[in-house]
């Protein structure tokens, strides 16, 4: 499970060392692709599976689905650390989030996410005002 709050930085080569605490859970591979809200999102690969089938359910259809499916499976990398535990994000990547130096992973359980430190400041701070009101929302998945 992944949870908690880190800050790293990026070097000038686009390498990122994911937080020590989850590197026996994220395994010697995992995936990493585009988050929503212009963040990364990193899987492990029995998580990426879930995904996977979770987006295969998705009607081909059903144009949002389609749409979707393609921007996030086409941007997905996979991805292994180097004997130093760096990993080694594209510059696509680093532009759909965009990352600068500093940057912040968060634990979201199933997957880790990876925003660029002023962005994730700045999300973080508008949705601390929100955060009682969107509970009281969702109170029926028992918070």
């Amino acid at each position: 499970m992944f949870i908690g709050e880190y800050i790293h930085t990026i070097d000038n080569k686009g390498r990122y060392i994911p937080p020590a605490r989850f590197r026996e859970e994220l395994g010697d591979d995992f995936v990493i692709t585009k988050g929503l809200d212009s963040c990364l999102f990193l899987y492990t690969r029995a998580a990426w599976q879930v995904k996977i089938e979770e987006l295969a359910r998705l009607s081909s259809t059903n144009a949002d689905a389609r749409r979707f499916s393609r921007n996030f499976f086409a941007s997905a990398l996979e991805a292994a650390p180097d004997k130093q535990c760096r990993v080694l994000i594209p510059p696509g990547l680093r532009a759909h989030a965009q990352l600068t130096r500093d940057i912040v992973t968060i634990g979201v359980v199933n997957r880790l996410e990876i925003w660029d430190k002023e962005r994730w400041e700045a999300y973080n701070a508008a949705s601390a005002a929100e955060y009682e009101a969107v509970a009281e929302k969702l109170a029926d998945i028992r918070l």
